[in-house]
């Protein structure tokens, strides 16, 4: 697997390079460490001073490049190699641009599988309104993304939650082949939508909202079982849970019920109209999980 690893020198994104430790069983094939530097924050003011942008921005590359070096060494220790031969080459770039869009375009030059980075995961207004960088790379990443939202040494409890989609799929396999630890316990969850609204229940009997319910429910137990077998051919410790009621919220109380450590989920790519007026089941979830949150999306899964 190739993961592009973001750091900024922050304490989020120190979580992001020392959850390579929680991925080092597999051996990553490469890493690459970036900082990018922003020279649009420079020119932000008025009275603009060309002389002292020009050594400002000198500054931010030499800080930048220290920060990288600094971070190669923390990765080397993630991955059980500070005193072992290589068995990952990693790489480190400094590059200039918007954050968001930079780090997407780099994952697409290094032909990323994964991308790593450290989020603080506030939802405040300002977040809200403006979206926070992971969420921002979430929304246009070409690859699957990893948002470590507290520090990530190792996976013991993980939540893959799942709808009856080719994403979902997708996801199942790309946490099996890509990410999971023999030691890992995963709880394999759907949470069905119910087929009738809260004001339709008050005029239908129990009987008549269970007849109405019964086949969603059974779609998706056949899921969550077929996806729970093809874990356990593979020898991992499987738990499943099937429930009906409002999909985000019920998502995010099995998270916090299991003390899970990460999320997995997958995602379609949505239309730029789509992410301004609908939003996604994936991006909320990001928003509001408190744990680290994985979302599955692109062709290498």
């Amino acid at each position: 697997m190739r993961i592009l690893c973001a750091v900024d020198g922050s304490e989020c994104s120190q979580w992001g390079i020392q959850a390579l430790e929680a991925l080092a069983d597999r051996e990553p094939e490469a890493v690459t460490l970036l900082h990018v530097v922003d020279p649009s924050a420079l020119q932000a003011g008025r009275g603009r001073n060309p002389v002292a942008e020009k050594r400002a921005l000198a500054a931010m590359e030499k800080a930048g490049a220290i920060l990288l070096r600094e971070a190669e060494r923390t990765a080397r220790v993630a991955l059980g190699q500070a005193t072992t031969g290589p068995r990952t080459t990693l790489h480190h770039v400094l590059a200039h641009g918007p954050l968001a869009r930079t780090i997407v375009r780099q994952a697409r030059r290094v032909k990323a599988d994964l991308i790593l980075i450290g989020s603080r995961g506030l939802s405040d207004i300002r977040g809200f309104l403006m979206g926070s960088i992971s969420r921002q790379i979430a929304s246009i990443a070409p690859c699957s993304v990893l948002v470590v939202k507290q520090p990530l040494p190792q996976l013991r409890q993980v939540i893959l939650a799942v709808d009856d989609s080719k994403q979902s799929r997708a996801a199942a396999r790309f946490l099996r082949s890509r990410i999971l630890p023999e030691s890992a316990t995963t709880t394999i969850f759907s949470s069905a939508e119910r087929p009738v609204t809260d004001l339709a229940v008050r005029y239908l009997s129990k009987a008549q909202v269970a007849e109405l319910e019964k086949p969603v429910l059974e779609r998706a137990t056949r899921l969550v079982t077929s996806l729970r077998d093809e874990f356990l051919k593979e020898g991992y410790a499987i738990v499943t849970d099937v429930q009906m009621d409002h999909v985000i919220d019920t998502i995010v109380k099995q998270v916090e019920a299991n003390h899970a450590d990460l999320l997995v989920i997958g995602s379609r790519e949505l239309t730029k109209s789509e992410r301004l007026h609908l939003g996604s089941v994936s991006e909320s979830l990001l928003r509001h999980a408190p744990c680290s949150v994985l979302i599955v999306r692109g062709r290498r899964v």
